[in-house]
């Protein structure tokens, strides 16, 4: 009867020290060790054993894994616990069947104390390689995860070079199995960690299971309940902690078998592997890390693997095994989502936006809105991850033309993103991409707030105004703010250049011929210190070229472009530019020379064609030019038509920042035309003019953006004058009839009718 109530003691401390150790109270385990020695003297190795490894275990939460800097000290803290593992060696370890346990911890302690080829030494000794796969308990679970990442990572910090190809991509086949068996186990640990911790109650261990060790004719169930080769049944889970963490030998592993892939050129496999992982059931301790899975592999796939050799995930593969049930093989893989109406990606689009939509969803549940002090390290944290992710999806939506969904995402942003600037600066940049002008200029109105100090968000408010908004005075504000801002010791070119081009198109617009002058002026002034800040700025000389032609100094504006070209000869605005001077100088030959050159490397810039056509028109002949507008309009529709239906325009460098003036008012007209109109024709345009005002109510502006409709209008009317000249009088009437559908009240319809009616064609027939 006594004997019989020693033994259910000595049960009850054995399965109490393994809920112990499987919740990591390892000091209590220490205590309960003692215990077990007075139940059975046969205990005495195992009990060695549990010492070891709570004080191996207890130390490394306390100092984490340790750096090159502190290895003596991790050496001199883990001496007992090396003493211990050391006593459950030998002939009584193997007879107790925790010799193989012993010689895992020895290996994790070894690597450690930065004692890389005596962990391998250990690792061979315990015969890691030939462990056939078997039902584990949670704590074999994870120490067999660790010896695999351990190795692995002792396998990679190796010194000695191997001698041949053939030895190096061994080790390196070797290394990769390892991390990829310590993921796998890894990832199934913290599974069935989740599924311990939620059947609180139960008296049996889920995962309890038979030994690791390959001989199990060695193994003694009345005294190795507690090593990796338990047999025996733990304790329900009761006090095991809900937020338990991996561990950081773990968490490298998961991090590093991908990244090792990447290093040896696999690059195809490393994308599978970040698949695998992420295709794993969810736990509570891998949410965070399925985060920087999700965006590593969205930067894989964005940055190292183009459309030709991507191939969708799982293809032909099954929706991933389960714990038990399977083959022995599925043993050490984790489970995995396999539902019938799992959503797969079909193309490397689908897949890169899925994991960016995903690691956004998962970095905003972590994101701290509280703005106290006491959470500022916190909050910075969080926003890191945050900020990461909203870059590589800036990056992914504007190259696929998703700009819609970068602008919701940054909206949902603003709500945790309170004085980051970063946040802010992007959403409006992703606003002017979406071509939302008014929304945008009230973003980088908060940006500049932000960075009182940064020109950035000035001068990009200023382009804005410019471009965009046609308040070029306001504009030309925010550029003067930008100039203000620069650090001193360094050249203000580009601010200078901004508050130059500002004077120059106030000057354009002056109707008072002092206000024109003294804006010329500031222009000139403005443009010519930009280019002394910065000779090498093709932008500079560019408008400083543009400003001499206004001021009629054909001569310096030559200069000033060639020198532009000879900074940048693929600017399509500087060689539209030039070509305009050399027309202006009396030479059209040397300019349809550049403007066909151009267009071997820009054939869909309207603004070349247009020059082409009208130099076609007065040097060769009209047929020819005909055709040069009909493709005008081909290009047109090609361009613009896209986007007028409601999709992304796509930018190209064939336009500039501040486009030139339109071409047709720096070419040269046929005179003929224009000055032979009579006073009836006059009261005729009069006339028009009159009736045009009375259906203004009635006109309805074609929808999207203005600047397409008004280069459409210029092409119909550049094809009504070369109708003219191949006297085609009703071809005309029909373009003009075309670009007065767009907008009639432009006065450019209007002196196109004037030179119609000039050539005999009654007022009924211009109807």
């Amino acid at each position: 009867m006594a004997n019989k109530n020693m033994r259910n003691t000595t049960t009850k401390v054995e399965a109490l020290i393994e809920s112990c150790r499987s919740e990591g109270k390892w000091q209590r385990v220490i205590e309960l060790t003692d215990e077990l020695k007075s139940g059975s003297p046969h205990n005495e190795c195992l009990a060695n054993f549990l010492v070891g490894e709570a004080r191996l275990e207890s130390y490394l939460e306390e100092n984490a894994l340790a750096s090159d800097s502190n290895f003596g000290r991790a050496k001199s803290g883990l001496t007992e616990a090396r003493r211990f593992l050391h006593l459950a060696l030998g002939e009584s370890g193997q007879k107790a069947g925790i010799a193989l346990d012993a010689y895992l911890l020895l290996a994790k302690l070894c690597f450690a104390c930065g004692e890389y080829e005596q962990s391998l030494d250990n690792f061979v000794k315990a015969e890691l390689n030939t462990l056939a796969e078997k039902e584990l308990t949670l704590r074999s679970l994870k120490i067999l995860a660790e010896s695999y990442a351990i190795k692995g990572l002792c396998l990679e910090q190796q010194t000695t070079k191997p001698s041949s190809k053939f030895k190096k991509a061994e080790k390196d086949t070797e290394m990769i199995s390892c991390f990829e068996r310590a993921s796998d186990l890894g990832l199934l640990y913290l599974q069935e960690y989740d599924l311990v911790s939620g059947s609180s109650g139960s008296s049996n261990n889920s995962t309890a299971g038979s030994t690791l060790n390959v001989n199990a004719s060695t193994v003694q169930p009345s005294s190795s309940s507690f090593a990796i080769s338990s047999t025996i049944p733990a304790s329900g889970p009761s006090g095991l902690e809900m937020n338990r963490k991996m561990g950081a030998i773990l968490e490298t592993a998961l991090q590093r078998a991908p990244i090792v892939l990447i290093k040896t050129e696999k690059l195809q496999e490393a994308v599978e592997r970040y698949r695998i992982m992420l295709n794993a059931i969810e736990t509570r301790a891998t949410q965070s890390l399925r985060l920087t899975l999700a965006r590593q592999l969205a930067e894989v796939l964005l940055r190292g693997v183009s459309g030709t050799i991507y191939s969708p995930p799982f293809t032909g593969k099954s929706g991933g095994g389960t714990l038990r049930g399977g083959s022995s093989k599925k043993l050490w893989k984790p489970r995995k989502y396999a539902a019938r109406q799992q959503f797969n990606p079909r193309n490397q689009q689908e897949e890169v936006i899925l994991l960016l939509l995903i690691a956004e969803a998962l970095a905003v549940r972590d994101t701290v809105l509280s703005q106290s002090p006491e959470f500022r390290q916190a909050r910075q944290h969080a926003m890191g991850y945050v900020t990461a992710v909203y870059d590589l999806l800036t990056l992914a939506t504007v190259r696929w033309g998703l700009v819609q969904l970068l602008n919701e995402s940054f909206e949902k942003a603003l709500k945790f993103s309170f004085g980051e600037q970063h946040v802010w600066r992007q959403y409006g940049l992703s606003l002017m991409a979406a071509e939302k002008h008014s929304h945008a200029l009230r973003v980088l109105q908060e940006s500049m707030k932000l960075t009182p100090s940064d020109p950035l968000p000035c001068l990009l408010a200023s382009r804005l105004c410019y471009e965009s908004l046609e308040t070029v005075k306001q504009g030309l504000d925010y550029a003067q703010q930008a100039l203000k801002r620069e650090v001193k010791g360094l050249r203000p070119s580009r601010s200078q250049l901004f508050v130059g081009i500002g004077h120059q198109q106030l000057a354009i617009q002056s109707n008072l011929k002092s206000e024109r002058d003294a804006c010329h002026k500031l222009a000139l002034d403005a443009l010519e210190r930009a280019v002394q800040f910065d000779g090498n700025d093709h932008l500079a000389e560019y408008y400083l070229s543009l400003q001499y032609a206004l001021l009629g100094q054909l001569a310096d504006a030559l200069v000033h472009i060639r020198f532009a070209l000879a900074l940048r000869m693929e600017h399509a605005p500087c060689l539209h530019l030039f070509a305009l001077l050399l027309t202006a100088s009396r030479r059209p030959r040397e300019a349809l020379g550049v403007v066909e050159d151009a267009l071997h490397e820009f054939p869909d810039n309207l603004q070349l064609l247009h020059v082409k056509a009208h130099l076609q028109l007065h040097l060769e002949d009209a047929e020819t030019a005909l055709g040069t507008v009909q493709h005008m309009l081909a290009v047109w529709r090609d361009v613009y038509e896209a986007q007028l239906a409601g999709e992304e325009e796509k930018h190209s460098d064939t336009k500039s920042g501040v486009h030139l003036a339109h071409s047709s008012q720096m070419s040269d007209k046929d005179s003929n035309s224009v000055y032979a109109a009579s006073l009836a024709a006059v009261s005729r345009v009069e006339q028009a003019l009159s009736e045009a005002a009375s259906s203004l109510s009635s006109f309805t502006q074609r929808p999207g953006p203005r600047r397409p409709w008004m280069l459409q209008i210029e092409i119909w009317l550049l094809l009504a004058d070369v109708y003219l000249r191949i006297d085609q009088p009703n071809e005309a009437l029909n373009c003009i009839h075309e670009a007065s559908q767009i907008y009639p009240l432009s006065h450019q319809i209007m002196f196109m009718c004037m030179s119609i009616w000039s050539n005999g064609l009654t007022p009924s027939n211009a109807s």
